[in-house]
């Protein structure tokens, strides 16, 4: 089984919608996954290494501080890191 898409929708504000919203994709065999960042200024498209530890962490830190709102714990970014390796090699 291969995970090729997951969307996450970010902190709410009971009655309110998320301020980001984020895509996350990787077409198989394709070196990079793909993560779109949405808000209400726009979308940002970020292309991450499948094989880079390094680089799934950074954007995981990128994830974790958008859709949290806040700059997180080492744990709060692992779980968006934990999320990410659906999607590396």
């Amino acid at each position: 089984m291969h995970v090729i898409e997951m969307k996450l929708a970010g902190r709410m504000k009971k009655g309110d919608v998320p301020e980001y919203f984020a895509t996350i994709h990787r077409v198989p065999g394709n070196e990079y996954i793909t993560v779109k960042l949405i808000s209400a200024d726009g979308e940002r498209e970020h292309l991450v290494e499948a094989n880079n530890p390094d680089d799934v962490f950074s954007m995981a830190e990128c994830l974790q501080y958008h859709l949290d709102g806040c700059k997180g714990t080492n744990s709060m970014i692992h779980d968006y890191y934990r999320i990410l390796e659906n999607f590396t090699d």
